[in-house]
């Protein structure tokens, strides 16, 4: 971005925070006087192009970023000596010990007035975040690898809820060195000593409903498609949409997604049985009722996953879902009938009842050329339609995308080739390598999606001993790498693949494989240009297995096997013509 990163308070730029919060006429403010760090910053960035833009709202909506404060990098100095945990955070002790040590130590003295301060006027839902100085970097950008906290807030005694706001701030502290992020400072060019957290404190977009808090709609906004359908171009841009809180989303969930230029064009499903499969049945809110079990090391503690009906009975489905009839085999816009529940958003993208896609479409060139790249965006929408509340734009993640631009030629004769191991014209990524001997894959005659949580681990542990040597690997699978549904692929972390530089997705009966954009784990495909293959059940998509099973295994364990071969692969991907093929 065109801010300089890691921006300080010391700067003059920004606000110390003011203890009435919202009361204030500050939106942005900080305690500390370290870095902020590139979340935070990203956050400030988008706060002076909405001001210069939308400070009025567009077409109606009310456009902002959720009122927040950050605990500045010094602070968490401060608490890491105070406490002396530096030895403890750097060694290989597991994230359990190591965030009830955290849980154990105590906050700098001089914050604990503000934190009072904050929560003794604040009595609605806070999102605790991490913004470590080298997050959203554009090609280190550690998407969904620290931890996010969202507490209820909602005790009725000021004591708990400071307690509780602590408990989270020192979770997200303790998260900078669990193993997943242990795991992925091994992959890039920075050193873990090298990183220091800051933690945003921020109001959550939503509202109550019961004893459920949650936005109506979060979304993703990517101005670049790397998978576009029927006619579109990248440069289009692909929004994806979901009820609820955006963990949906960037967990690699089911959800809506559409272009831009194009927003009543359906997903290209096959037919009305993939829409009730393949769409959104469950959303996230934040459990506003009884207490849950404590549990201050769980990042889903207050989180509670509910089904659509209880959605139905919120009033929160009436102007995004659409309605199965059975008798007519059709899906019709809207509720009033009786019928299976679709989360289509066909209310808003189709009738604007809300210009939502107006107000996306308008600030996506605006974002891109303050920013400077492709961009992404997370943002969340509230609105009330039976109070004729007027809706609310959240923002909340402004971040770079990386885009590659070098020019790759695949002739056909090379896709259509019986040299071609994978070939797939559903590519991620663009550019080529001959240096990769080795395939990590999952046998198909062994595979099976139950045992998908253990084979996550035996991946994960091969991939720390490439990782270890240095090598490169292409990886296959079934299912979605990095999916948070065991039965919808492989739960792996990002740090539990991250030797891996090209991933190839295939498809199986019953697994069913799903564009991913939107994901954290998506994000760190795109950032650090590793090739992406979704290799589907139609023509001219092909992996041959045949030949793979022929190679002899240098380790095996159940249905993973890794084989190295005495000649690199040639792969190459094309955004040009959309087609990607690695030739034995």
């Amino acid at each position: 971005m065109k801010q300089p990163r890691g921006v300080h308070r010391a700067s003059g730029k920004l606000k110390a925070f003011d203890r009435h919060f919202f009361d204030s006429k500050e939106v942005f403010t900080v305690i500390g006087n370290g870095a902020i760090g590139g979340k935070a910053q990203g956050l400030y960035f988008i706060d002076s192009i909405i001001q210069q833009n939308c400070s009025q709202g567009l077409f109606g909506i009310a456009v902002n970023i959720p009122r927040m404060t950050v605990l500045a990098s010094d602070v968490f100095d401060m608490f890491m000596r105070a406490n002396s945990l530096y030895e403890l955070a750097y060694s290989d002790v597991s994230d359990y010990v190591l965030a009830r040590k955290f849980q154990q130590a105590q906050l700098p003295v001089p914050v604990i007035g503000d934190l009072q301060a904050l929560i003794n006027n604040v009595h609605q839902p806070l999102a605790i975040r991490s913004s470590s100085i080298l997050e959203d970097a554009m090609y280190e950008p550690f998407a969904g690898i620290y931890g996010t906290k969202m507490i209820p807030n909602n005790q009725p005694d000021a004591k708990t809820r400071f307690h509780k706001l602590v408990e989270a701030i020192k979770f997200v502290y303790a998260s900078t060195f669990f193993q997943e992020a242990k795991s992925y400072f091994k992959g890039i060019s920075h050193n873990l000593e090298e990183e220091k957290m800051a933690v945003i404190i921020q109001e959550v977009v939503g509202l109550r409903h019961g004893d459920r808090f949650y936005p109506n709609i979060s979304g993703v906004i990517r101005s670049y498609n790397h998978y576009p359908v029927a006619g579109g171009k990248p440069e289009d841009g692909v929004v994806s949409l979901a009820l609820g809180l955006g963990k949906t989303i960037v967990d690699g969930g089911n959800t809506w997604y559409y272009s831009p230029p194009y927003p009543a064009s359906p997903p290209p499903f096959n037919n009305v049985q993939d829409y009730l499969k393949q769409t959104q049945l469950a959303f996230w809110a934040i459990n506003m009722g009884s207490p849950p079990a404590f549990d201050p090391m769980k990042e889903t503690e207050y989180l509670t996953q509910e089904d659509l009906a209880r959605a139905e009975y919120d009033h929160t489905l009436h102007d995004l879902a659409s309605t199965y009839d059975h008798r007519s085999d059709r899906i019709y816009t809207g509720v009033s009938s009786v019928g299976p529940k679709i989360l289509t958003f066909a209310p808003i993208l189709k009738g604007e009842d809300i210009p939502l896609n107006r107000l996306i479409t308008r600030m996506i060139p605006k974002c891109k050329q303050a920013v400077g790249h492709e961009i992404e965006i997370e943002f969340a929408l509230t609105f009330d339609t039976r109070q004729q509340m007027a809706p609310r734009f959240g923002f909340l993640q402004i971040r770079p995308m990386v885009v590659s631009r070098d020019s790759i030629e695949i002739s056909s004769q090379e896709f259509r080739s019986q040299d071609a191991l994978v070939a797939s014209t559903s590519i991620l990524g663009n550019g080529s390598s001959t240096s990769i001997r080795d395939i990590v894959y999952l046998d198909p005659d062994r595979f099976d999606i139950k045992n998908s949580m253990a084979i996550a681990g035996r991946v994960a542990a091969l991939n720390a001993q490439l990782l270890a040597g240095g090598t490169p690997y292409v990886l296959i699978g079934f299912g979605r790498w990095g999916t948070s549904d065991p039965w919808a692929g492989i739960p792996v972390k990002w740090g539990d693949i991250c030797a891996a530089k090209v991933i190839v997705e295939a498809t199986l009966p019953g697994v069913y494989v799903d564009l991913s954009q939107g994901s954290h784990f998506f994000h760190n495909v795109c950032s650090f240009k590793v090739f992406y293959f979704t290799v589907k059940d139609e023509p001219g998509h092909r992996i041959d297995w045949q030949w793979l099973q022929q190679q002899q295994p240098l380790a095996q364990a159940d249905s993973v096997r890794h084989v190295r071969l005495e000649k690199p692969l040639t792969i190459k991907v094309s955004t040009t013509n959309s087609m990607g093929v690695v030739l034995k």
